[in-house]
């Protein structure tokens, strides 16, 4: 009895739950990762009354041969294989690749980045790729390469893990959006991957979208998407965001900052010299440029960071890539962008502490109503709005003011924090002329350069104006 029971769990361990679709249906059923693609046509040739033979498998863009065994497809729970009719007779040619799906292949194959002729490229020697790519079983493989190989996978984002994991590739056809799609060729970079209409297919769907396409002689391109390989399948729409510049440290370069050398996966920086970096270095250099408000707000990739090095067009353009940073800094992030968006917007933030909304109003309007909070302010001085010019704040004024907010302390035990952080930072601060970012000076000259990244104004301390040469001989020094 125990020896039966001991045998019906491990049978029931080694089930796998996969889903095959076909033209208008979508079967579930149980397999052994065992079992090969002849095995698969057996069992569902019969529930579309149709031959095994009149049937071929797909599976990320490559039709599967009768003799793959489904655990080397590397399929996870619920995952999808497409079953389509044979449109017509033709000998089998199996390629130099064996029929492998396509992210098998590119898995093996080390897929490069797009500067694999660079110096400190990641990416592995082509003859080195092509070797492993038509001798997968060749007896002259060595073991450094079988190494590489194992350890070869795609970093993504996934929005249902919460967090930085291990991914696949798979295709779609571009305009139907359908999986029963087979590539011409396969993608050798990751332009090929991220930018559209990079790589011709044949849909295996039978839509009139896609015959309509084809009689108009427009070809069929791939679309390349990826899901993460961590959790169970959610379905055809289950994507992940791919993090490009995370790779696996093929060439172990060292790290820009420690020094050290990583055996997992390093950030690439996209510079002409592909500067690398450690994991825990870069959450760190974020961070730190984070604190310093030194991110840039880019027109086109959004509030974004550089190589540390200065390269020129260097910015990370899918930012995603700051997913890394904690959870709070993370939120930090996204202030801080949100901020920066309204700034170099013509807008401006509430000066009222614990609130700081963006408002966008028109240039002309000096009189400011904070929709949040309900504060009425002056859009120059950033002050209680006021009738007239506006005036330097006085010591007198501030002392007042502290005055008033000691006063205060007695009966917002509440709000004692944040206004004791308002008057410390008017008495403590003076505003940058351009961006009216609060700046503290704590010693040296005069000359002051504004720290926040897109403004970067140089001012006078005391005149409060732009730095000019007067400033220089007056009053360099104090």
């Amino acid at each position: 009895m125990l020896q039966l029971l001991s045998s019906k769990k491990h049978i029931i361990e080694n089930i796998l739950r996969i889903y095959i679709k076909t033209s208008g249906n979508t079967l579930c059923i149980d397999i052994d990762p065992k079992y090969d693609i002849r095995q698969i046509k057996n069992i569902v040739a019969p529930k579309i009354g149709l031959e095994p033979d009149e049937l071929k498998v797909i599976f990320a863009g490559k039709e599967l041969a009768d003799n793959i065994v489904i655990e080397d497809c590397d399929l996870g729970e619920q995952s999808i294989l497409h079953v389509v009719k044979v449109k017509e007779k033709v000998p089998k040619k199996i390629n130099d690749y064996g029929m492998k799906p396509l992210c098998e292949i590119l898995d093996d194959s080390m897929f490069s980045p797009i500067s694999e002729s660079r110096n400190n490229s990641i990416s592995v020697e082509a003859n080195d790729v092509a070797h492993i790519l038509n001798n997968d079983t060749d007896a002259n493989i060595t073991s450094n390469q079988q190494v590489l190989v194992k350890k070869i996978h795609f970093y993504v984002y996934c929005p249902t893990c919460k967090g930085l994991k291990q991914g696949k590739l798979r295709v779609r056809c571009n305009f139907c959006k359908s999986g029963a799609f087979t590539v011409h060729s396969d993608p050798q970079n990751w332009t090929h991957v991220l930018e559209n209409k990079q790589i011709t297919g044949t849909c295996e769907n039978d839509t009139q979208f896609c015959e309509d396409i084809l009689q108009n002689r427009e070809p069929t391109f791939a679309e390349f998407y990826f899901k993460c390989s961590e959790h169970i399948s959610l379905g055809e729409n289950d994507q992940a965001v791919p993090l490009y510049l995370i790779r696996p440290n093929l060439k172990q370069i060292q790290c820009l900052a420690c020094l050290d050398i990583s055996y997992d996966a390093v950030f690439v920086f996209p510079c002409q010299n592909d500067h690398v970096m450690c994991l825990d270095c870069f959450k760190q250099y974020c961070m730190s440029k984070l604190t310093e408000r030194q991110f840039w707000q880019h027109p086109e990739y959004g509030y974004t960071l550089a190589c540390p090095n200065g390269c020129a067009d260097s910015f990370i353009k899918e930012i995603h890539h700051f997913r890394l940073l904690d959870d709070q800094n993370y939120d930090r992030y996204h202030r801080f962008a949100t901020e920066e968006f309204v700034l170099q917007s013509g807008g401006l933030l509430c000066p009222q502490p614990g609130c700081g909304m963006g408002i966008l109003a028109d240039t002309d309007c000096k009189r400011i109503t904070c929709q949040g909070c309900k504060y009425v302010f002056c859009r120059l001085c950033l002050q209680g709005y006021h009738i007239g010019e506006c005036g330097p704040i006085e010591n007198d004024d501030l002392n007042n003011q502290s005055t008033s907010c000691e006063s205060e302390l007695s009966c917002n035990n509440g709000n004692n924090g944040e206004i004791a952080s308002r008057t410390t930072i008017k008495i403590m601060t003076k505003p940058c002329p351009s961006c009216k970012t609060p700046t503290e000076r704590d010693g040296g000259c005069m000359h002051m350069i504004c720290t926040r990244a897109g403004c970067k104004f140089h001012w006078c301390w005391v005149c409060q104006t732009e730095w000019t040469t007067e400033c220089m001989g007056d009053h360099w020094f104090g």
